[in-house]
C-alpha cells in the first residue's frame, strides 16, 4: 500500500527498523533540544503531513526502549491519526522518569502503525444476546 506523504523534517522517512516490524520510527524534528521535566508533556513536531486513504487510520505508540531506559511515554497511546487530517504530525510526549530528560533532534521518539478499520452504524435495540460472561467486567471471565 502506498501512502502520500510530505517530509519537511531534516530527517528521513518514516522506517520499519526490521523486515518484521509492525511499526515505523518516527523522530522528534527540533531546531534545538528540548529538556523534559519530570511528569511534564510537551507536544514534539515531527515535520511530516500524511494522506491516508478512507478506512485507514496512523496509530501512534510509544517506543519500549524509550520507556524502560529513559521513562518516555506517548500520553495518549495509541493517537489516532484519521485520513483526513492534514496537518503536521504532532507527538505527545510524557516524562514520567524520575529527573529531566532531553529528547534530540532526530530522536526515535515513537512508532506509527498503519491500520484498516471499519466505519459502523449504530443499531438501537431494547436487549442484547445473552453470553456465558454476561455484564461480568474486569477479572471476570471466570478463568482461576
Amino acid at each position: 500500500m502506498k501512502v502520500k506523504i510530505v517530509n519537511h523534517s531534516k530527517h528521513e522517512l518514516p522506517a520499519y527498523s526490521t523486515e518484521l516490524s509492525a511499526g515505523m520510527d518516527i523522530r522528534a524534528n527540533l531546531d534545538a533540544p528540548v529538556v523534559m521535566k519530570n511528569m511534564e508533556r510537551k507536544l514534539i513536531p515531527t515535520g511530516l503531513f500524511i494522506e491516508l486513504p478512507q478506512g485507514y487510520e496512523a496509530q501512534i505508540r510509544p517506543r519500549s526502549g524509550l520507556a524502560l531506559k529513559r521513562g518516555i511515554s506517548v500520553l495518549n497511546t495509541p493517537g489516532t491519526i484519521d485520513a483526513d487530517y492534514r496537518g503536521e504530525v504532532g507527538i505527545i510526549l510524557i516524562n514520567l522518569s524520575g529527573g529531566d530528560v532531553v529528547i534530540e533532534d532526530g530522536e526515535r521518539i515513537c512508532q506509527m502503525i498503519i491500520s484498516k478499520h471499519e466505519t459502523i452504524s449504530w443499531e438501537a435495540v431494547e436487549s442484547l444476546n445473552e453470553t456465558e460472561r454476561g455484564a461480568g467486567g474486569f477479572g471476570h471471565t471466570g478463568h482461576k
